[in-house]
This record gives C-alpha cells, sequence and structure tokens, in this order.
C-alpha cells in the first residue's frame, strides 16, 4: 500500500476519464496525480493501466467525501472537467439535463470542504452561458446567470477566479480544439496564463523564431497503414460518399497549388466521414493543418490519390470542368507536379486508427489505450469514446507549469507522439 505523505500537498482529478488531464499534470510534474475520480469504469480501468500509483475512486464524484479521500493531506490542486455535452451547441435540439448542468458544483464543494489551494475546470467554451432552464431548455432570457453565481460562490469562499479560452494548437498539441478553462486559488499567488508555444506558420512570432509552427494533421499519420482502394470495397460507397470525394479531391488536390505529398508520392487530405445529409457539402481539411476538433465517434478517414506519370492528351474530360461523380477505375485527374505531369490512378481511403486519434490530442506515444488494467483489450469504439471526451494533455500541463511552477520538472518521461 502507497504511504502517505501527510507534509505533500496532493493533486485530485475529478471527472478523469480515460487520463487526459492527469497525464499533462504528470508531464508537468514528472509524479502521477495522487486520487482520480469516475463513474464509469471503462474509464477508470484505461486510467489505472496508464497511472497505476494513482488512488481510484470509480463512483460518482457526488458520493465520494473530500475531507475522508485526502486523509487530512492539504490539497495543492483540484482538476475539474465536468460532463460538457449539456452545453455544447453540437448537442442539437434535444432537452438538455439539469443535473448533468449542474456537475460543476462539485468544484464547490471541494472548495469548501478542503479548500485547495489552486482549482482548475475545463469545459467548452458554452460553458460560460450556463442558466436555469425553461421547459427543458437553456433559458435565453437568464443566459449565463448560473454561471455568474458558480464564480461568485468561489469568490466568497476566498478564491480570486479568472477563465479564458486556449486552443490545444498553441501549446504543442496536434488539433484546433479549443476549450474554456478557469483558474481559481485562495493562496494570494496571481493566476498565470501559459504563453503560447505554438502558433500560425505564417504568423511573425514563427517567422522570428519565437515560436514553433503549429503541429500539422500530418504529425499523426501512420504512415505505415495501407490505404485500400474505394473502388475495391466488398460494399461500395454511396453514391453521396462517392460525390464527396470527389469533390474532397477536387479542392485538396486538382485546385491545391500545394497539395499534400505523402510518403510514397500519393496525395492525400483528411476526409471529415460523410453524413448522408447534404449531398454538396466537403468536409475535409490538408495534412499541413492542425486536425479538427476530435469527437467521441470517429469521423476522420485519410483519402490518398495514387499518381501514375501521364503523357497522353485527355483524361476523359476537361479540365476546366467539375471533377465527375467518381464511379469507376478510369483515370480522370491530372496533377502537375514540378512540371510532370501525373494522373490519378486509383483512390484510397480508411478511417484513422485510434492511435492517430490520441497522438491527435496531444497524448504520448507510450499511452496505453487498447487494454485495461488487467489485460483486457478495449474495444476501438470504446478507445475512440475516451479519445473524444479527454482533455489535451498539453492544456494540463501548460496550465499547472504556468500556475505551479513549484510542482514542476524540467524534463518528463513522455514525449509527444508523431508519425511513425
Amino acid at each position: 500500500m502507497k504511504q502517505l505523505d501527510l507534509f505533500r500537498e496532493i493533486i485530485v482529478d475529478n471527472f478523469a476519464g480515460g487520463g487526459g488531464a492527469s497525464t499533462g499534470i504528470e508531464m508537468a510534474t514528472g509524479l502521477s496525480v495522487d486520487i482520480a475520480i469516475n463513474h464509469d469504469p471503462a474509464a477508470i480501468a484505461m486510467h489505472k493501466v496508464n497511472h497505476p500509483d494513482t488512488e481510484h475512486y470509480c463512483e460518482s464524484v457526488w458520493d465520494v467525501d473530500p475531507k475522508e479521500a485526502v486523509k487530512g493531506r492539504k490539497v495543492g490542486l483540484a482538476w475539474f472537467s465536468p460532463d460538457c455535452k449539456h452545453f455544447s451547441k453540437a448537442k442539437g435540439g434535444k432537452p438538455v439535463e439539469k443535473k448533468i448542468r449542474g456537475l460543476a458544483w462539485i468544484a464547490v464543494k471541494w472548495a469548501i470542504a478542503v479548500r485547495p489551494r489552486v482549482i482548475m475546470l475545463e469545459n467548452v467554451e458554452e460553458f460560460k452561458t450556463w442558466g436555469p432552464l425553461k421547459d427543458g431548455y437553456p433559458d435565453d432570457t437568464q443566459k449565463g446567470k448560473t454561471f455568474q453565481s458558480f464564480v461568485k460562490a468561489l469568490e466568497s469562499l476566498g478564491y480570486q477566479v479568472e477563465f479564458k479560452e486556449l486552443r490545444a494548437c498553441d501549446y504543442g498539441a496536434p488539433t484546433i480544439r479549443k476549450r474554456f478553462f478557469m483558474v481559481a486559488r485562495c493562496d494570494g499567488r496571481p493566476i498565470s496564463w501559459p504563453e503560447p508555444t505554438h502558433g500560425n506558420p505564417e504568423s511573425l512570432g514563427v517567422k522570428a523564431g519565437k515560436l514553433e509552427p503549429w503541429r500539422p494533421a500530418s504529425d499523426i499519420i501512420d504512415w505505415e497503414i495501407g490505404t485500400p482502394s474505394i473502388f475495391t470495397r466488398p460494399k461500395p460507397l454511396a453514391a453521396n460518399t462517392m460525390r464527396r470525394i470527389a469533390r474532397g479531391i477536387q479542392k485538396f488536390v486538382l485546385e491545391n497549388e500545394e497539395p499534400f505529398i505523402a510518403p510514397g508520392g500519393a496525395l492525400s487530405f483528411l476526409a471529415q466521414y460523410y453524413t448522408e445529409t447534404n449531398p454538396g457539402e466537403v468536409r475535409g481539411q490538408t495534412l499541413r493543418e492542425p486536425i479538427y476538433t476530435i469527437p467521441t465517434a470517429n469521423r476522420f478517414a485519410l483519402v490518398k490519390a495514387f499518381l501514375v506519370a501521364y503523357y497522353g492528351a485527355s483524361v476523359g474530360q476537361r479540365l476546366e470542368d467539375p471533377l465527375h461523380t467518381i464511379t469507376t477505375r478510369d483515370r480522370f485527374g491530372l496533377v502537375t507536379l514540378k512540371g510532370q505531369d501525373y494522373q490519378i490512378k486509383d483512390i484510397g481511403m480508411r478511417m484513422l486508427q485510434p492511435h492517430e486519434l490520441y497522438a491527435g490530442q496531444g497524448f504520448p506515444r507510450n499511452y496505453i489505450i487498447d487494454r485495461d488494467n488487467t489485460g483486457k483489450p478495449y474495444p476501438k469504439t470504446e478507445q475512440v469514446a475516451r479519445c473524444g471526451n479527454a482533455v489535451p494533455p498539453p492544456f494540463a500541463e501548460s496550465l499547472v507549469r504556468a500556475n505551479l511552477p513549484e510542482y514542476c520538472v524540467k524534463h518528463n518521461r513522455y514525449k509527444p507522439a508523431v508519425a511513425n
């Protein structure tokens, strides 16, 4: 059994999930968080295999008595990532649950019970609109009222409170994910927001060498995984999907002055896997920019256009026309690279794999995602769900380094995941 150190401040991760915040904290401090709390056994199992030195509570945050959990130890940092789906604009028109929207109040319970020196809370940008409900939906006339009461409650307990929105790509994660962060502290020290370490490659800060360029999506791709042809699938793709692939090829390959060239010479882009609600919509991105926000269900596919040198006079359609719907293996696209003409001879597509998505969130390469602490394998759907719900670790690392430098180490055992 781990011996308690009553003289050292401890770190608590509420709503710990699969361990995104805990991992970022460990990247900063070199130590596992002391306590992790989450109601989901699958999430706790993933947390345990990656953070075996942590004391785990697999129960509702409301059922954990803070005083009993800390056992007389002082709390230096309490991290909170309450469920965000009933604040997110992605929720749509469905009614929201008051109980879930009220989970953030647990931070006040901890503040009253054990007075953490620093409190950090993460959520979606819409968290600031937290207000009363009317017939199951947010009351627009009282938008933000509950949020203001929440802040005042912490301030009445002697906490200085500040909040800000941060983007993960600015702190070394190859995703554009933006999140709301609140920092509250009661030790009289000023709250500090981390300075960005990365920026737009075209910005003055990057060009002057003051910032690293944003990590691109190409960093996370495992190029050793094959990309099967879309024309030889056991079950053909839907016509609308083929249309969207055609439009994506048109936009990101044929009309792109600098298409991304993957190892092996194929031209590649990322597609957000297409729903069938809007056949004309093209949702994709180049591999030179950070990956878009990663959801709890896998929506990202890698699309490759395979080339062959072209010496003929026709490609089956006028090049001035939009690319036709892709229905056969016929060559249909002409691409000029460094003065040489090529035809697209085939198109491959595959979904991104869980380890690529975790790399997109900024998890370290040695993070275990395919099995729990007992060795039981995780299905890919659960791996992706844990990933989409996770706090990108660079967020937590940067915030801890800015506000608790006395905890931090210069080096840590984790390294950011990159392409193989």
